[in-house]
């Protein structure tokens, strides 16, 4: 297994449940298809630097998981069908950037 990195960018109009139900949908795909969800950070509704879809700001979400990587491209399919998602990108991490990702975490908890 692998670890990954998900940030994806969901539609600005979706409300507050909206939004969590998405990233739920997402986490239990992930969890069904025997993945393990390590790290998730919702980082709210954000401005795009430039439009898509005709938007100007999104809701963020950033997940860390471990997963087989024929899993990946399941997910990417899944996401490209859900309308609630305008971008998403997923990045397999290496270790520099595993332990990156764990000192970044150890730094937002002591704050």
């Amino acid at each position: 297994m692998n670890q990954y990195e998900t940030v994806f960018i969901m539609h600005p109009v979706l409300s507050e449940d909206q939004v969590r139900e998405t990233v739920e949908k997402f986490k239990g795909f992930l969890k069904a298809k025997e993945a393990k969800v390590l790290h998730e950070e919702n980082w709210g509704l954000k401005k795009l630097a430039y439009a898509i879809q005709s938007k100007r700001s999104g809701f963020y979400h950033l997940m860390e998981f471990q997963a087989d990587p024929q899993l990946i491209e399941e997910m990417e399919v899944e996401m490209k069908r859900d309308e609630r998602i305008i971008r998403f990108q997923t990045i397999k991490m290496d270790k520099h950037h595993i332990q990156f990702a764990k000192d970044r975490r150890k730094k937002l908890q002591k704050s």
